[in-house]
């Protein structure tokens, strides 16, 4: 896949419970240092499991969704994080609306700070 950013949607190949390996959307929030690896979360369509506060819940109606390159209302889900090397991302799907990685990036950092 071609150089990717943070804030960009992706299909990557996720490990999954039962040992198998499932292509899932999720959003690329920081490149770590060293081997260009990518600290990203999860985006699921199952909104109800968002937890209040701290995951977003993006809004197929809403200002800048089509970007998203989601087809439905999702979540982020903050609190399923992963490091994801690059060769794992399989197809760009669109990225955040404006300001949106900023926020994700600073409720992340206020929940590690305490």
């Amino acid at each position: 896949m071609a150089e990717v950013f943070e804030g960009e949607i992706v299909l990557a190949r996720l490990s999954q419970a039962d040992g198998g390996a499932k292509l899932r959307p999720i959003v690329l929030l920081r490149k770590l240092p060293g081997m260009g690896d990518f600290l990203v979360c999860g985006v699921s369509s199952q909104t109800q499991r968002a937890v209040e506060g701290f995951d977003l819940v993006v809004e197929s109606g809403s200002k800048g969704f089509a970007q998203t390159g989601l087809k439905v209302t999702s979540v982020i889900r903050l609190n399923f994080l992963a490091t994801v090397p690059t060769h794992w991302m399989e197809r760009r799907l669109g990225s955040l609306p404006d300001g949106m990685l900023g926020l994700l990036q600073a409720k992340l950092a206020e929940h590690i700070a305490g």
